[in-house]
């Protein structure tokens, strides 16, 4: 009988995490989401939280103008977070009961090293 392998988040997640201030504008984290070519950043902090292009999207369709929007008022905090030794199936689970795309990943110390999308979980299946 095969066994079956089971994969963590940690094997499929993308790092370094990368980290935006919760102050600055929406156009400078699409710019920076643009520049990396990923489409969710963390915001470290008391308050840590999560931007993604989604949220961005919402924001231009509802206001229809970003310049004077900073990432305080689209992310989503507190947002949920996973350990990088997580299988897979667990965070996918936890995507789907949440409905959200993106887990940022904690290390044994709960800092923060990673992000792993559903993205990354389709294409593993792939």
């Amino acid at each position: 009988m095969p066994t079956e392998v089971t994969h963590t988040v940690e094997e499929l997640m993308s790092e370094p995490i990368i980290t935006v201030s919760s102050e600055i504008t929406v156009r400078d984290a699409a710019r920076t989401m643009q520049d990396h070519e990923i489409n969710a950043l963390f915001v470290p902090g008391a308050e840590a939280g999560i931007v993604t292009s989604s949220d961005i999207v919402a924001a231009v369709a509802e206001t229809g103008d970003t310049a004077e929007l900073t990432v305080a008022d689209i992310m989503t905090s507190p947002v949920e977070r996973v350990p990088r030794s997580l299988p897979l199936g667990e965070a996918a689970a936890m995507m789907i009961n949440f409905d959200i795309k993106h887990l940022p990943v904690v290390d044994d110390d709960n800092d923060y090293v990673g992000i792993v999308s559903s993205t990354d979980v389709t294409m593993s299946l792939a």
